[in-house]
Parts: C-alpha cells; structure tokens; sequence
C-alpha cells in the first residue's frame, strides 16, 4: 500500500480511474494532483486532467519506461499519480503496477463493463469478464459461446466483428458500447453476422446474452438448484463446476436404446477432455449428448454432431434440462465436420476410421474416443501416432451393486470399453 506522511500526502503512486460512463472525476482527484511531483497517464488522461505545472509527465506507450519513472519516484519520496480508464484494478494497470513491487492506492472509477451494462438496462451479477486484450481471443470466444451473460473487453483485431464472425451458429445477441462517457458514445444491438460485416471503434465492449432455458422440469440438483430465471447461476459462479457434480448416473438422461457414454466411462472420458472456460470441445456422434453436456457443466463451450433426428430432439432436451447450451449440427461425420469452428480437444464418441482421420487433421491439442469392438483398437492407435500424437490407453471395465431376491446383492458388470486418448505432441 501507498504511505501516507503526517501531512496527508501520498508518497507512493495513487491509481486514479477517469470515469468511463462520463462522469466529473473523483473528488480525491485534485488533491492527489495537486501533491503530484510525477504524472502517469495516456495522451487523452494528461490533457483531461488538471495536471499542475510543476510536476514531472510520462505518457504512456510502452509501460517498462513508466514504470522505471514511477519507481525512481517512489525512491526518491516523490508523491506519483498513474491515471487510467474507469476501474484500474479490473484487466487494467494495477496488476503489472503490483508485479513491479510498486505500493498502490487505487481510486476507482465506473469501469467501462459496468458502464456498458448501465446503458443497456442489464444486470450484470451473473456476467463473465473477460478480455481479448493481449492474448489468444479464441478462449474470449469461446467464453461467449459456453456462458449466456459475457462482457468482453476488446482489442484491435479482436473485437466485435471478430468474435461475431465466431459466434454465427450460436444462438446470442451482441451489444456493442463504443465512445462510453464520450460524446460520440453509441451502444447498439446487433447479431453475430451484423457484427461482422461492420467496422467498429477501438476500443469498445462487448456484451454477449444469450438465452438459456431454466427447465422448470428439470430434475433436482440440476437446473432449477443452478439457475435462476434470466439464465443466472444462483451459486455467483457463472463458470464454476456444477454443484451437481458430474459424471451424472445415466437416468439422469433421456436416451435411446441405452446408447449413452456409461457414467464410470464418462468421468474418465471427461477428465481426459479437459474442460474449462475458454476452450472448446467437439462431441462427434454424441448420442445423448452427456459428455458435451457435462463438459459444457464444466466451463467449456461444446459443439455436437450427431446424424440421428431422435439422438439430436434428446441431445436439445439434455442440454435444457441441465441448464446448458450445447451447439448442435445435425448431419453424417466426417463431412458434417467442414466448416466447424477449429476444437481444443475432440471426443469421438460414433463413426470409423475416416472420422478419426478427419478429427486428426483438424490438429486438436487432445483426441478421446471409446471402444469396444477390440479390433478397432489397433488401427485407432496406429492412425493417431501417424498423424503426430502420443496415444495412451486403458480398458475399463465396471460392475454394479444390484439386488437379489431376498435381500443378497450380487454385481453387475457392465460392457468393458477401451478409452484411447491422443495428444498433439
């Protein structure tokens, strides 16, 4: 933390936020000023702002040169202001101030997400933050397309019409902010495929909302304990894992002639996934679609194919029973696989050889696929090292508890499958 000398003045640096929605400055603003001896901030911050005239001024391009500035000052006792956009502590400055050692006071302002949501009417409780600032927009992206409530803190190249081109097939509306607080402010409502025909402003937000059924046939300790109405996680983790858990027992969906990943087969299946928030992950031949759905319980967006009319009507009626949204793209793999958005990790759960082949040269990080005919297994493995990955194995094999007549119980074995996972090496 900043120090604070007997006479009240700062002797370290003051993280000031200039208000994104537009309105006067924090009152602490002038004072911390007015004891500045070093002034920090972007072109537009300086000459806003009521810097006085005998205080030291860096302009913000590159920040290893204003962070050398700022920690001669604070050497030297020098009192430093750092000025910033809306909230400095939200995918801001803050965090590379505090890698640097720095001692902080922050004054906050309106952040530009908060702002956004303001002028369009939402609540924004729920929302995922996140930001394609810096970074592989992809995981932004897939963020939008798993979670129904996003805000996105964008970049050049990696703005509204980049991520509405990736978001086309997903069922959402955009609200673009641009200018927040300024007078060519303008925040619009558009589709995935308006917000990537258009030329926005740099910088704007994003706002993704999609619309996620709360189910109220769900059955317990799925949506009605997750969800509230506006597609609201009541637990305020909006990318948490389900309070539920996962690797659900199969009466937990609907399916037909008991063609589902069984439940000791999909938590393995699931951990080799690896889902999480901000990847995406391909369920081909799904089935029931219970892998994809417990993935996309997980954080991850998640796209399933399947070629059955009556596996997709099951497929649509998991997905809103659990209270998550799963893409669905109904047709034969691997040709229904043209066009697809590139996965993170894939699981082939339907199909033969040529949809492996397909799926492998799509290059994900991680290829899953279940087994049981044990003469499929050989080629499998042989066609996945041959396209550059490192395969491991296992069979399993389960038995249930089930009751006997008379009070005894006895096992069950259920049909034992090959699990094969590749990785990209």
């Amino acid at each position: 933390m900043a120090e604070v000398t007997p006479t009240g003045r700062a002797t370290g640096v003051t993280v000031v936020g200039l208000d994104a929605a537009g309105a006067p400055p924090h009152p602490a603003l002038a004072p911390v000023l007015a004891a500045a001896g070093l002034v920090v901030g972007a072109a537009r911050h300086l000459a806003s702002a009521p810097v006085p005239a005998g205080a030291d001024t860096v302009t913000l391009g590159p920040l290893a040169p204003a962070v050398r500035r700022l920690t001669d000052a604070v050497a030297a006792g020098v009192p430093a202001v750092v000025l910033a956009s809306g909230d400095p502590g939200l995918f801001g400055i803050v965090r590379r101030l505090r890698a640097a050692g720095l001692p902080l006071r922050v004054v906050p302002a309106v952040s530009s997400v908060a702002a956004a949501f303001a002028r369009a009417g939402l609540p924004w409780d729920g929302a995922a933050v996140v930001t394609a600032h810096g970074r592989d927009p992809r995981a932004a992206l897939n963020a939008c397309r798993a979670l129904p409530l996003v805000a996105v803190l964008t970049a050049p190249g990696a703005g509204a019409a980049e991520l509405g081109a990736g978001l086309v097939g997903w069922s959402r509306r955009l609200l673009v902010a641009e200018h927040l607080g300024a007078a060519a402010e303008r925040v619009r409502e558009v589709t995935a495929e308006q917000a990537a025909a258009e030329t926005w402003a740099d910088p704007h937000v994003l706002l993704s909302i999609g619309d996620v059924a709360t189910a109220d046939t769900a059955p317990a300790d799925t949506a009605r304990d997750r969800v509230a109405p506006g597609g609201m996680r009541v637990d305020n983790q909006p990318a948490a894992a389900p309070a539920g858990g996962w690797a659900l027992p199969e009466s937990r969906y609907a399916h037909r002639d008991s063609m589902i990943t069984k439940s000791e087969v999909r938590a393995l299946v699931v951990a080799r996934l690896r889902p999480r928030l901000g990847r995406l992950i391909w369920d081909v031949g799904a089935g029931s679609g219970s892998v994809g759905i417990e993935c996309a319980s997980l954080g991850a967006a998640v796209l399933a194919v399947e070629r059955d009319t009556g596996s997709a009507a099951a497929i649509r009626a998991n997905a809103a029973a659990h209270a998550v949204d799963v893409r669905l793209v109904i047709g034969r793999a691997p040709e229904a696989l043209t066009g697809l958005p590139e996965p993170d990790a894939v699981f082939v759960g339907g199909g033969g050889v040529d949809v492996l082949a397909a799926v492998a040269a799509r290059r994900p990080e991680r290829v899953v696929l279940t087994l049981a005919a044990l003469d499929r297994v050989a080629p499998a493995v042989g066609l996945l090292r041959t396209a550059g990955y490192t395969v491991e194995g296992c069979q399993l094999s389960a038995a249930r508890l089930a009751d006997l007549p008379g009070g005894s119980i006895r096992l069950a074995a259920t049909n034992p499958v090959v699990v094969l996972t590749g990785e990209r090496q």
